[in-house]
């Protein structure tokens, strides 16, 4: 029994390994069980069960006549998820500002010729979904960049704690877009001033917006 109970636990590792490597990006529908038999090499009872247990964990969903989804790419995000459901989004902002401004002030001091090309086209994705006004690419395309500034302040934990919360940050997002006027150009200051390395700069400019965004709560 031990040894059925090992097999369980390493299959799930195996398959928590490729949904926190991005192989199956949340939202998106995990192979069937007979391909999952092949990929894994082990048996369809240990697949079962292994999926299972990554249902119970949060990080996956069965789908009546669907299929099994993926909710999140961590047990950690999905537990932090469960918590913060029902969060007001004056709350979320003000975590918001406690990670980014930092996030902003690291980056402006570490980011490296690379990185300002990256912020620069994540500035110019952000800017052309907002011209054409498309709702979903202006949440993603604002996701993708303060998640660019994060990962270029190089710190691993920040890094970590943003990304646990990317799901409550996206929502905020979007609900600022929907409730709030946002220009195309409204971080372009921000992005200026990481790449400057202008670090004073790059924080100021994350605390305006992001206490602007508290100040109409």
């Amino acid at each position: 029994m031990p040894r059925r109970t090992g097999l369980i636990d390493s299959t799930v590792s195996r398959l928590r390994d490729r949904i926190a490597a991005g192989e199956w990006a949340v939202g998106t529908r995990i192979p069937p069980e007979p391909r999952l038999v092949e990929l894994l090499g082990v048996g369809r009872n240990t697949v079962r069960e292994a999926v299972q247990s990554l249902v119970h964990a949060g990080l996956l969903e069965r789908r009546q006549g669907s299929g099994t989804y993926v909710l999140s790419a961590s047990e950690l995000a999905a537990s932090m998820g469960r918590h913060i459901a029902d969060a007001r989004q004056r709350d979320v902002v003000e975590v918001r500002r406690a990670l980014e401004v930092e996030a902003a002030r690291l980056a402006a001091r570490r980011r490296t010729a690379t990185d300002a090309s990256t912020l620069l086209a994540r500035r110019d994705e952000r800017s052309a979904a907002y011209v054409a006004a498309d709702l979903d690419a202006m949440v993603a395309t604002d996701l993708a960049l303060h998640r660019t500034i994060v990962r270029t302040g190089g710190n691993p934990v920040l890094v970590s704690l943003y990304e646990n919360l990317l799901d409550a940050i996206g929502e905020n997002i979007r609900f600022n877009f929907v409730t709030d006027v946002h220009g195309h150009d409204s971080h372009d200051a921000l992005v200026e001033a990481i790449v400057a390395g202008d670090d004073d700069g790059a924080a100021r400019e994350t605390s305006l917006y992001l206490s602007a965004l508290l100040g109409k709560g």
